[in-house]
């Protein structure tokens, strides 16, 4: 598992929140994480977001 899954599934109350106030576009079905589509979440929000994936894994990081 990759440090940004890691990060997700550890605190991901905490994560969401600032990602919301971040990105107030953000709904919770845009936040929901399920265990083992870690490359899906993180496209998604690619979409949503107009991010590379690298950007999204790197502000995942930062959260």
């Amino acid at each position: 598992m990759s440090a940004q899954g890691d990060k997700i599934r550890g605190d991901w109350n905490q994560v969401k929140g600032k990602a919301k106030q971040e990105y107030g576009q953000l709904t919770d079905d845009d936040l929901k994480y399920q265990e083992g589509k870690h490359d899906e979440f993180v496209g998604n929000l690619q979409k949503k977001l107009g991010k590379t994936k690298d950007e999204v894994k790197s502000w995942i990081d930062s959260l």
